[in-house]
């Protein structure tokens, strides 16, 4: 809208800001447009019902390519591998398991074993449940296929060490 001043006196300076408004609609519509809205993802995890009965087709957990991590207080996980007392735990921070996992899996498939590499998750008293999807997340994250929780079957030595390193 431009004015055409025909008088001789000198106007005071005005600014259009119809343009300007226009403007900003149009970048605002491109912006909605445009973007991507992501959902959350879900990931489902399903145990067995407790009254269940044993089913006969159970699966056998190689020792040798099992990986059992304890979660504990205060951002603690202690892991072994194979079966529980036969090795020592090893005490590590949530974030330097990764590490451990690859380093396993990798031993695990190199060891001529048939068998798929496995995860055994086990959440204790003393974890908290954002410690559980950070773990969850993490095996997810890592392609690990098998993966198990059992929050159920935690050993009395399983716990033992955990309270003499004082993570349970």
């Amino acid at each position: 809208m431009a004015e055409l001043n025909t008088g001789g006196k000198k106007a005071t300076p005005r600014v259009d800001m119809t343009p300007m408004v226009d403007l900003m609609f149009l970048l605002v519509t491109f912006f909605i447009l445009t973007t991507v809205i992501s959902t959350p993802q879900a990931m489902d995890i399903a145990k067995p019902d407790k009254n269940e009965k044993m089913p006969e087709n159970r699966l056998e957990l190689k020792a040798t390519k099992t990986m059992t991590v304890l979660l504990g207080k205060n951002n603690k996980v202690a892991w072994y591998m194979g079966e529980a007392g036969k090795s020592a735990p090893t005490i590590e921070s949530l974030n330097q398991i990764e590490k451990s996992i690859e380093e396993n899996r990798t031993k695990a498939n190199n060891s001529g074993v048939s068998g798929e590499f496995t995860v055994l998750v086990k959440p204790t008293s003393g974890s908290t449940f954002q410690n559980f999807v950070d773990m969850m997340d993490e095996l997810e994250i890592m392609k690990v296929k098998s993966r198990q929780i059992d929050d159920d079957n935690i050993l009395d030595s399983e716990k033992d060490f955990m309270k003499e390193q004082g993570i349970l």
